[in-house]
């Protein structure tokens, strides 16, 4: 049987469609790893309005299926998918969904794309089903599926500990980047998984993270790794750090560094090797995908 197209099928709710921003991590520190393998972070969080976007449309109950989407994932194993599925678990009665999604946030970038797309979903369909779950029972399915994903079901920029689950909402500066995406793709497990990762840096706090005199402010323990498996990388950072400090969010491949402006950045965008994608994004401490929630909540 053909797979059924948006075209053919009825909207889920408004069809206006829900955001799923992109994040960079200002830092990323590794203070320790649990005997069950899982990492403990701290981490600055914040949005950029550089968005994924989906849409909900109606199927038969029992049917939870992705009718677009990236050509590179595979349905079943896509996050959309499991966070539908796993949603729907908790429902006390059938129910189904198809979902469209416009994928805008480059993939294994380091910038939380599948576990933003992943919290979208959750939060969305509990409106649209109408299951009522409280934002920690979703925060706490969302960590099944990823260790960023509670921060965007929360929707509110953050210093983030423990193994992601422990978040402490803070306002950053409303800070504009240059974000370059190296041609290359970066596997997350690859990089917790290498010996030479350091995974004890002391711990400290937000108040310590903010100085910038600090020595641990805007650390990201993963850089050397990185840098040494990935040469491209290696490069554009370098290229990078002649307008700032390069950073690497996550565990790349993405890099940034801080702007005074978005001309200023459409400047360095334009001396861009064009090998590479550029991206000149807004800081924002409130994730838009809370609007559109509370614009669906109001009738849409």
């Amino acid at each position: 049987m053909p797979q059924p197209t948006a075209h053919h099928l009825q909207p889920l709710g408004s069809p206006v469609p829900w955001p799923a921003p992109a994040k960079l991590n200002l830092c990323l520190h590794i203070v320790g790893r649990r005997a069950d393998g899982y990492h403990l972070l701290q981490s600055a969080i914040q949005f950029v309005d550089l968005c994924d976007e989906l849409k909900f449309w109606r199927r038969e109950p029992g049917v939870v299926e992705r009718i677009s989407g990236p050509r590179e994932v595979a349905p079943e194993a896509d996050l959309v998918v499991r966070a539908a599925r796993l949603l729907a678990a908790q429902s006390s009665q059938p129910v189904g969904v198809g979902i469209e999604l416009h994928k805008r946030i480059p993939m294994q970038a380091g910038m939380g794309g599948g576990s933003s797309d992943a919290a979208t979903v959750l939060v969305a369909l509990n409106e649209l089903w109408g299951m009522r779950l409280g934002v920690d029972e979703l925060a706490a399915l969302g960590l099944k599926l990823g260790a960023d994903v509670p921060v965007f079901v929360r929707g509110l920029a953050a210093w983030v500990e423990g193994i992601g689950e422990v978040l402490t909402a803070v306002d950053f500066d409303p800070q504009v980047y240059f974000v370059v995406k190296p041609a290359v793709a970066v596997s997350t497990a690859e990089i917790f998984s290498a010996p030479e990762l350091t995974r004890n840096t002391p711990v400290t706090t937000i108040r310590a993270f903010r100085d910038p005199g600090g020595p641990l402010s805007e650390a990201n323990d993963c850089t050397a790794t990185v840098r040494g498996r990935y040469p491209e990388i290696a490069e554009a950072l370098d290229w990078l750090g002649k307008y700032g400090r390069a950073k690497l969010t996550g565990t790349g491949a993405c890099v940034f560094v801080d702007c005074a402006d978005s001309t200023l950045a459409n400047r360095w965008l334009a001396e861009l090797p064009g090998r590479w994608r550029g991206y000149v994004v807004q800081g924002l401490n409130r994730s838009p995908l809370l609007a559109r929630l509370a614009e669906e909540a109001d009738g849409g």
